[in-house]
């Protein structure tokens, strides 16, 4: 028996114990996963900034503070989560019990991405905890330091039969999914993503699929652009780039063109000084493997802004590209990267048009003072998100479902959705053995009086609902 299956075999056993069912259990749970970003902050961030440069007061905001937050929420709120919901009755059932009662599923896969290591793994797993599922945590192996921490430090704090962690790269990751599992939740690329699909659909396991794609922003050229560029900054550059949510790139009328240059510029500045590269506050690419990817995709390209680089040391300065075409190199697939290309249209329509031509992004972002611009977008186009005046921040607020859509995901998760998500939602109807003769008109022979019967009660029924 491999690895995996050992880990797989402990948990689904642990979870037939059916410990991981009682919300004093979860809540045990959830607590000694708070204490462990409270106890062992350090060790978390040390490793992190090995992976990525992030510095400690980074790893703490992009990171751990999120998932504290989640923790403390989901312990608020669990027994309301977990409690049979009422649902509204018919007039055949107005004498039964009727609700909706949210059940584990059983054993979830959770496997992590690399670029926000802690918070993208962990955070599935404190919905699958609450929901009262066993879990098997499969961090991603190219955050190598963090892996090795998340590996030794998550058995210490939580259940280690219920949630065992499973470490390794390709291999280890295609024989875990070559066991059963309840629900496979899943963080990363849309390529990957069909990979998990298609092995989850031979047990016929759901999946939740949080992808991402080429999240476009449309900065109108009646707005504040200082302000504009400077959070679409900060959205792009944040992580070195390598966020699923970042801005891909902008649309813009050729009249703003060089201004939206010249704020982004300024804004880079004063966020990573004249020297990005000695800059604490931002990162590097993740391995060399995807700063040459990065890199190759500025080919036959103009580099307005940046363009300074180190392969030893993983370094892309944060990087603006002018007058760029929709058949360029950079505009054929997601950059995750800190490249922000800029595209002329000729205005809103033009605008969603070309967003409505690719796949339907992550986020969508646009930057405009007018209601009626944002109503467009919201109306005319699909994304898994849509911001107006910001960036990535919806991803902090849990009382919004964070997924995509299409291309770009299935599936949501954050605060209750992640519950939900990783919960069956069990309908229940509830009867006594008497009031038999009500059921008559269901019974055979079927006749024209009993259909008449029927269609009285629907309409009894409706004037009840319009009473109440």
């Amino acid at each position: 028996m491999s690895r995996e299956q050992q880990a797989v075999a402990l948990a689904r056993k642990a979870f037939e114990t059916g410990r991981s069912k009682s919300l004093e259990h979860r809540i045990r749970q959830l607590k000694n996963l708070q204490r462990l970003f409270t106890e062992r902050q350090k060790e978390i961030s040390n490793a992190i900034k090995k992976d990525l440069n992030k510095s400690e007061v980074g790893a703490q905001l992009y990171e751990t503070l999120g998932l504290e937050g989640e923790i403390s929420l989901a312990i608020s709120k669990l027994k309301e989560w977990a409690a049979p919901r009422p649902v509204q009755k018919n007039l055949l059932t107005l004498s039964d019990t009727v609700y909706i009662k949210p059940e584990p599923l059983g054993v979830v896969l959770i496997i992590g991405a690399w670029n926000y290591p802690w918070a993208v793994t962990i955070q599935p797993l404190i919905g699958a905890i609450a929901a009262g599922n066993a879990a098997v945590v499969k961090p991603s192996e190219v955050c190598v330091h963090t892996a090795k921490v998340m590996e030794e430090l998550l058995p210490l704090y939580i259940d280690k039969e219920l949630y065992p962690v499973v470490t390794g790269g390709v291999p280890e990751t295609q024989e875990l999914l070559r066991q059963r599992f309840d629900h496979i939740f899943y963080t990363g690329n849309s390529m990957v993503g069909k990979v998990i699909m298609e092995a989850a659909a031979k047990h016929l396991t759901p999946v939740t699929l949080e992808l991402g794609g080429k999240s476009p922003c449309y900065i109108d050229k009646n707005c504040d652009i200082s302000i504009a560029c400077r959070r679409v900054a900060w959205g792009k550059y944040t992580n070195c780039g390598q966020t699923c949510i970042a801005p891909d790139y902008i649309l813009c009328e050729a009249s703003i063109h060089d201004r939206v240059i010249e704020e982004v510029k300024k804004a880079i500045k004063e966020f990573y000084t004249d020297n990005p590269k000695a800059c604490p506050d931002y990162g590097r690419i993740i391995n060399q493997r995807h700063f040459k990817r990065i890199m190759a995709l500025l080919e036959n390209s103009t580099i307005a802004v940046g363009g300074d680089n180190d392969e030893s040391n993983c370094y892309i300065a944060p990087t603006v590209l002018c007058d760029v075409k929709p058949e360029a190199k950079v505009m054929q697939e997601e950059i995750f990267g800190p490249v922000l290309p800029i595209l002329t249209v000729s205005g809103l329509d033009e605008a969603i048009k070309f967003i409505n031509k690719g796949e339907k992004p992550l986020a969508l972002y646009v930057f405009t003072p007018d209601d009626k611009v944002i109503q467009r977008m919201i109306d005319e186009t699909s994304s898994g998100g849509l911001l107006a005046n910001d960036c990535l921040v919806h991803y902090s607020v849990s009382s919004l479902p964070f997924g995509g859509v299409g291309n770009s995901g299935m599936g949501c998760y954050h605060g209750k959705f992640s519950f939900d998500q990783l919960s069956h939602l069990r309908s229940c109807l509830l009867k006594k053995l008497n009031m038999e003769g009500v059921n008559s008109m269901r019974y055979p022979p079927h006749t024209p009086k009993k259909l008449g019967w029927h269609h009285q009660c629907a309409k009894t029924l409706q004037l009840i609902f319009e009473i109440l």
